[in-house]
């Protein structure tokens, strides 16, 4: 038997992967896979599979560029492979 925490990861992904692609669904996916604060220092819209994350600090913009690879994978595994596969970050 597995724990509930252990479980929750893959539900979760499973969901996210059969739902229609909305923007709430790409915005709730970048939330989860960036965290909360990052997720208040930035708006993204997804235009054909690729991501535009924008932010109005030059720190961030820095932050997010170094961890591109890391959270493509990330949005990839709750999105799917195909629904964004590529990040650009613009600065307001």
């Amino acid at each position: 038997m597995r724990a509930l925490s252990q479980a929750i990861p893959g539900a979760l992904r499973h969901l996210l992967q059969t739902m229609p692609l909305s923007d709430g669904k790409v915005t709730f996916a970048w939330q989860t896979a960036v965290g909360p604060a990052l997720q208040r220092a930035t708006s993204v819209k997804l235009e054909n599979r690729t991501l535009i994350v924008e932010t109005t600090s030059q720190q961030w913009r820095r932050e997010i560029l170094r961890s591109s690879g890391v959270i493509l994978g990330r949005l990839q595994e709750f999105l799917g492979k195909d629904a964004v596969t590529r990040v650009v970050v613009r600065e307001l």
